[in-house]
C-alpha cells in the first residue's frame, strides 16, 4: 500500500471528508482492520483566505509548496491537494516535489467520461468558476463543455461557501439556493453538475436533486484509494 499525501485544511471541514472516504475505501477493499497510510499536512486557512482576497497567488503557491515538501518528507508516495480552488497553484506545488500530484479536475473528468457526459455545470468558488485554471483544464484537456452560473448566482454560490460552509454552517435556505442554480444549469443543457468546491458536499448531495451530481471530494478521495492500492 502506498502512503497517501494530503495537503488539507482549506477548509478543515472538507479535509475530514477526505480522511473518512479514503479510510472507508481502504477498509472496503482490504477488509479486517485495514486503514489507509496517510501523511497529512493541515494548514491554517486564515492567512490563505486573506491572500486569496488580495489575489496574491504567488505567495499562496510558495506557502503550499513548502507544506507539500513536508508531506513528501513524511513519506508520502503521491499528493492530493484537498481543495479545488488552490489547484490554481498546482504547477507551483508539483514543481517543488519529486512525487506525483493527482489533479482533482483530471479525476473528475475521468468520472464524467465513464458516464459519457460531455456538457457539465460547474459550481465552486468565484475563482474556480470564473478563472481559466479549472474550466480550461476540463475543456482543453478533456474536451468538456463547461457551463457556469450567471454573475449574480456565482456570487451567491461563492458567499455561501466562505460565509457558511467553510465555517461549518449548513442552512436549508442556502441548500435551496444551490438547488435552484443546479436546476438552472440543467435547463441550459448541463447533463450533470460538478460540485467543484470540496465543501459543497456538506450542503448538497444526490438525495436532494434528480440532476446528476459529481462530488469532487469523493471522486478525488476514491482516486487516491485506487492509486494507493493499485
Amino acid at each position: 500500500m502506498k502512503t497517501i499525501g494530503l495537503l488539507g485544511g482549506m477548509s478543515w471541514e472538507s479535509t475530514i471528508g477526505y480522511y473518512r472516504i479514503i479510510n472507508e475505501g481502504v477498509k472496503q477493499r482490504l477488509g479486517g482492520f485495514h486503514s489507509a497510510k496517510i501523511a497529512l499536512y493541515s494548514v491554517d486557512f486564515e492567512p490563505i483566505e486573506e491572500l486569496q482576497r488580495r489575489g496574491n497567488w504567488q505567495a499562496m503557491g510558495d506557502m503550499l509548496a513548502a507544506a507539500a515538501r513536508g508531506v513528501e518528507a513524511a513519506g508520502a508516495d503521491f499528493l492530493l491537494i484537498c481543495t479545488n480552488t488552490m489547484h490554481k497553484v498546482e504547477p507551483q506545488i508539483a514543481g517543488a516535489l519529486s512525487i506525483p500530484v493527482l489533479h482533482i479536475a483530471d479525476a473528475t473528468a475521468a468520472a464524467l467520461g465513464r458516464y459519457g457526459i460531455t456538457t457539465v455545470g460547474l459550481l465552486g468558488t468565484a475563482f474556480t468558476m470564473e478563472q481559466e485554471f479549472y474550466k480550461d483544464r476540463l475543456s482543453q484537456r478533456h474536451g468538456l463543455t463547461v457551463l457556469v452560473p450567471d454573475p449574480a448566482e456565482r456570487q451567491r454560490v461563492h458567499d455561501i461557501i466562505f460565509n457558511e460552509l467553510c465555517l461549518g454552517t449548513v442552512k436549508d435556505t442556502s441548500r435551496q439556493i444551490y438547488l435552484d442554480i443546479i436546476d438552472s444549469l440543467a435547463a441550459r443543457g448541463a447533463e450533470a453538475v460538478i460540485l467543484g468546491c470540496t465543501e459543497i458536499g456538506i450542503l448538497v448531495n444526490q438525495d436532494h436533486t434528480e440532476v446528476r451530481l459529481f462530488d469532487t471530494t469523493r471522486i478525488h478521495a476514491e482516486q487516491a484509494v485506487a492509486y494507493a492500492l493499485g
